[in-house]
């Protein structure tokens, strides 16, 4: 755990803090800290900053927080998904907080799976914990935003126009695609459809909003390893 995440529940004040449960268990049984003590916290939807360990026993950790330091900056990158199979999708969760991706789009596609749509993994305390994961992992604290999208074709023509307004639109295809353009501090839309693929239909249906298809070359990837592929070549993070 690279940083404890504080919830607005956990304050006893401005400065305080008690914490108990899965995140005492860590300090306890995997840092195994001390009174006195200092820890990386950093508050949801909040700053950063450090911590010092009053007092820890079995039930309760008490901590002193001084929250100054702004989260790391974002990824330029808003993310347009069809829905991938439930283990992936939890993979998938994690990576996008752990890059710093803070829009993400769950769409509906003719290759996606009905059954998908019904997994105990969409549920909004699950995707929050392994949003959490990814932030604990990156030193993060601000949320992504979870979108979904049960019908691809109200989607692209009633949403995506807001969604791409004034940024540049991608979408991740193998044929008649331009080549992988250069990494950008500029706000970008990747589009990612399902393992086996858009359908043509679906392409055409992008192309006429605008969404320009790129080509990641003659590999073709799983939908995971091309987030991330695609996350790394469009986007430079901004320093900070």
């Amino acid at each position: 755990m690279n940083l404890l995440l504080l919830r607005s529940d956990d304050f006893l004040d401005p400065q305080h803090v008690r914490l108990c449960g899965q995140r005492l268990d860590h300090i306890n049984e995997i840092l195994g800290s001390q009174a006195n003590d200092a820890l990386r916290v950093g508050l949801v939807n909040g700053l950063c900053g450090t911590a010092r360990l009053l007092s820890i026993n079995s039930t309760e950790a008490k901590l002193h927080v001084t929250l100054d330091t702004p989260p790391p900056a974002p990824l330029p990158l808003t993310v347009v998904l069809a829905l991938p199979r439930p283990k992936m999708l939890r993979r998938i969760l994690k990576n996008t907080a752990e890059f710093g991706i803070k829009q993400l789009h769950l769409i509906n596609s003719y290759k996606v799976e009905k059954s998908y749509w019904q997994t105990p993994a969409l549920k909004p305390e699950t995707c929050k914990a392994y949003f959490e994961e990814g932030l604990i992992q990156a030193k993060d604290t601000v949320m992504p935003e979870l979108h979904l999208h049960k019908r691809f074709k109200p989607f692209v023509e009633d949403h995506l126009p807001t969604i791409i307004d004034g940024q540049q639109a991608f979408v991740a295809h193998p044929y008649n695609a331009e080549p992988m353009p250069s990494p950008s501090t500029e706000k970008r839309v990747i589009v990612i459809g399902p393992e086996g693929g858009f359908t043509d239909y679906e392409i055409d249906l992008l192309q006429q909003q605008g969404v320009k298809t790129i080509s990641m070359g003659q590999r073709i990837y799983r939908v995971e390893n091309a987030l991330t592929r695609l996350a790394c070549q469009l986007s430079a993070a901004p320093h900070g």
